[in-house]
């Protein structure tokens, strides 16, 4: 038998050992427990019997906390039968951990801090940038010039697009070459997803300064609807799954919770578009979502 289970949730059985690699990267099981044939008859005929626990180690805290329980819910039963029997049953749990055996950190940690980077240079910057044009009163000549809302946009963040992929780039090498993370997907789908993920953060960051008039409050809001929430909210430093639900809730909205999710798919997984569209879905809305309301916005004070 073959279990499947996210977290201590039932998940259902697998016919084959074949299908282990493809609920992992569909990113729903952290942890496959296998049973060897026969397992029953051995542990009361042998009085010993073999089970694996095969864990999603691309979160390795997460993978640790859940095979620690397994293991102590093994080592109880084992415990409950020997006391029922009478004999030494002996139950000898293999662990193996997927995509990070070694259960390095920084194969948790770099992809987290990317998304904190590209965040606080594209969003944070963005929104101070244009909240301090406001403040010299450049940004009203701007809009009674010709150029149409979106056209001021596309000027205020093409700068800070090159600047945050070429930060991106570096991540990605420096993660390769000095933390041995591995890119074992696409480059080029990686790539797409951190230009996807930097459009995001600069349209929120456009969006913000649409909604204040000082750098302090462009600052502050930046802090509390970005840095903050990429921090506590997504993944990158506790499980989500182990949030109160409010904030699981919440999470949804935090747009580096998919991001870290699609980076973590394709360079430890090797996974392909098909199994993280939906969260290239998702933050494909949230992009046209902020630019949308950007340019309502300064649709607004132009009129």
């Amino acid at each position: 038998k073959i279990l499947a289970s996210e977290y201590f949730i039932f998940d259902g059985y697998l016919e084959s050992v074949n299908d282990i690699e493809t609920r992992f990267r569909e990113g729903m099981v952290k942890q496959i427990i296998v049973f060897e044939p026969d397992f029953g008859y051995r542990l009361m005929r042998e009085k010993s019997a073999d089970i694996q626990l095969i864990a999603d180690a691309s979160d390795a805290n997460t993978a640790n906390l859940v095979v620690n329980y397994t293991s102590a819910i093994i080592q109880e039963y084992m415990l409950g039968l020997q006391a029922d029997a009478g004999g030494l049953l002996r139950i000898e749990p293999e662990i193996r951990m997927m995509y990070n055996e070694s259960l390095k950190g920084a194969f948790m940690f770099v992809p987290g801090v990317m998304a904190l980077i590209l965040m606080i240079v594209s969003a944070l910057m963005t929104s101070i940038t244009i909240t301090r044009e406001k403040e010299m009163g450049t940004m009203e000549t701007l809009l009674v010039s010709p150029l149409r809302p979106l056209q001021i946009i596309l000027g205020k963040v093409t700068p800070y697009v090159v600047l945050s992929f070429v930060n991106a780039v570096t991540i990605v090498v420096m993660g390769y070459f000095v933390f041995g993370l591995p890119v074992h997907g696409s480059l080029a789908l990686l790539l797409f997803e951190c230009l996807l993920f930097i459009s995001v953060a600069l349209t929120l960051g456009i969006f913000i300064s649409t909604m204040v008039e000082t750098q302090q409050m462009a600052m502050f809001f930046s802090m509390m609807m970005l840095m903050l929430p990429t921090i506590l909210l997504s993944g990158f430093i506790f499980p989500v799954e182990n949030m109160p639900e409010i904030l699981q809730w919440i999470s949804y909205i935090v747009p580096a919770k998919y991001f870290i999710i699609i980076v973590k798919s394709i360079m430890l997984k090797g996974t392909g578009m098909a199994f993280v569209w939906k969260e290239t879905l998702v933050l494909i809305f949230m992009m046209l979502f902020f630019i949308a309301n950007s340019v309502r916005r300064f649709k607004i004070r132009l009129a």
